[in-house]
């Protein structure tokens, strides 16, 4: 058994709208090959499992990770699918290893939102019987826990309209984004309602893109590179599945999978440990509502900690720096993305969206609508 896992190479596509130039198997070997390169290691001498993150609607059929399964090395060989969020792959992989069963995985996420409607693939998450034909969606059911925080804790447009101007300011600095620009918080408001609250520049946009990442056993760590990433704790949760089951401006899943993940890694609190965030914002909104379930502020106090400018680039508690998930990331790639992130800041290889000497990142990802299930991983140097 391995008494610690390492982070010990990523490779990250460039994030586009669309890239009809490939598939998504060619599109995952890309980053496969990339990361193999940069590390220095070969499929069949040093990687003995193989873990990819995919969803058959998304790629259009069924036991999506066939397609895939040739070029992530699977081929008579063990591979595994994750379904969903790409944080979920990094816990299931490090789980893997520190049981004995494996030393070097190999993990992949892809997806082609371009391929299909989101609108279609997202509504197949609800209950058939008695949610699905009202014709909900992700951004439906996002407009509505939107509604409930705002008037809950009194978020305001402003505040939500805030973290677009700063995330999509920060991408401009990350090489991989493709949704990127100067906006101010009138420009963001003024841009197309789509579900009340919510503006069309407040929806991460549809992204094709692929992550590889690689993960080892300390002992193998060690033979790899000089200066791994420690993956220093993990924890998930799920909520109820109906949106009337919880309350929606509540973060009950995060909070739980968050204080585990914390008390795994010895973080008592947080908001002076932690140096650096990556979080889902797949909407304006779910930044500071995953900055309260993160403990990096009270109840209700995501707003204000935004304007305190605590979580700007240069701020005490940086969040999203490489402009989140509004800067253009896939469905399924959007958790290993934000550990890719964090890896690099943990590194200081994360160029011109680095925020400082960074000892302790935290990455989390979420699944389900209205966040109903997180994520949270906690990396570091020691």
């Amino acid at each position: 058994m391995s008494d610690r896992v390492a982070i010990v190479g990523i490779a990250q596509s460039k994030f586009s709208a669309r890239r009809p130039e490939v598939n998504y198997a060619e599109m995952g070997y890309e980053v496969i090959e990339q990361v193999l390169n940069n590390t220095g290691l070969e499929m069949q001498k040093d990687i003995d499992n193989s873990i990819s993150c995919s969803h058959d609607i998304w790629d259009g059929q069924t036991i999506s990770d066939i397609g895939i399964t040739d070029v992530i090395g699977g081929h008579l060989r063990n591979e595994e699918k994750v379904a969903m969020d790409g944080t979920n792959m990094v816990l299931y992989g490090a789980i893997g290893i520190l049981s004995g069963e494996f030393e070097c995985s190999l993990l992949m996420a892809h997806t082609k939102m371009s391929q299909t409607n989101r609108n279609i693939v997202n509504n197949d998450a609800f209950d058939p019987i008695y949610t699905r034909i009202l014709g909900f969606d992700y951004t439906s059911a996002a407009a509505l826990q939107a509604k409930r925080y705002m008037y809950k804790y009194g978020i305001t447009q402003e505040q939500c309209a805030k973290v677009v101007s700063k995330n999509l300011a920060n991408a401009r600095l990350n090489p991989s984004a493709h949704n990127m620009g100067e906006y101010s918080v009138g420009d963001v408001l003024s841009s197309p309602v789509v579900a009340s609250p919510i503006h069309e520049l407040e929806i991460a946009p549809d992204t094709d893109g692929a992550v590889a990442m690689i993960l080892a056993s300390e002992k193998k760590a060690k033979e790899i590179t000089d200066n791994p990433v420690w993956i220093l704790g993990f924890s998930n949760c799920y909520d109820a599945h109906y949106l009337g089951d919880r309350d929606l401006a509540d973060y009950m899943s995060l909070q739980k999978a968050a204080q585990k993940a914390y008390n795994m890694a010895g973080i008592k609190n947080p908001r002076r440990e932690i140096d650096v965030v990556e979080l889902c914002d797949a909407f304006s909104y779910q930044e500071l509502l995953w900055s309260e379930g993160l403990g990096l502020c009270g109840q209700g106090e995501g707003g204000r900690l935004l304007d305190s400018g605590a979580t700007a680039l240069k701020g005490k508690i940086p969040v999203n720096p490489s402009g989140g998930l509004l800067s253009g990331v896939p469905e399924n790639v959007a958790g290993l993305n934000r550990a890719a992130e964090a890896y690099l800041q943990v590194k200081g290889e994360a160029g011109e969206h680095q925020v400082g000497n960074v000892r302790i990142a935290v990455a989390q990802g979420h699944s389900g609508f209205c966040g109903q299930h997180h994520c949270v991983l906690v990396l570091g140097k020691e």
